[in-house]
C-alpha cells in the first residue's frame, strides 16, 4: 500500500513537470523571432529545441539517466518561465493583446523618471 502511494505521488509529479514543459514549449512557440533577440535571451529556435526535448524526455520512460534528463528539463523550464517569459512579454508590449497597462513612456517600474 505504501508503494501505491509513492508511485501515485511520483506520477502526479511526473504529470506536474510534463505540463510546465508543455507551457512552456507552447509559450515558446507563440512569441515572436525578433522579441528573443530583442530582449537577448539566446534565439526561438534555441529555446523551442530545449523546451522540445524537455517534453520528448517527459513523456518518454527513459532507463538510467531519465530522472537526471528530466531534472534538466524541469530546470530549463522553469528558467523559461521565470527568465526569459518575462523578458519577452516586456519587449512585446506586456499582457493581452501586445497592449500596455496605463501610464507614459517615462515611467520605469517604479513610477515615472521626471522626478515626481
Amino acid at each position: 500500500m505504501l508503494m501505491q502511494g509513492f508511485t501515485t505521488v511520483m506520477g502526479l509529479i511526473n504529470l506536474v513537470i510534463l505540463a510546465l514543459a508543455v507551457f512552456a514549449f507552447v509559450d515558446g512557440a507563440i512569441r515572436r523571432e525578433d522579441a528573443y533577440r530583442a530582449a537577448d535571451k539566446q534565439t526561438k529556435q534555441f529555446w523551442l529545441i530545449i523546451l522540445g526535448i524537455a517534453v520528448v524526455v517527459n513523456l518518454l520512460p527513459i532507463p538510467g539517466l531519465g530522472m537526471l534528463l528530466t531534472l534538466a528539463g524541469l530546470v530549463a523550464s522553469i528558467v523559461y518561465i521565470v527568465d526569459v517569459r518575462p523578458a519577452l512579454k516586456q519587449i512585446s508590449g506586456g499582457g493581452r493583446g501586445g497592449r500596455r497597462r496605463g501610464g507614459s513612456s517615462s515611467d520605469g517600474p517604479y513610477g515615472p523618471f521626471n522626478g515626481r
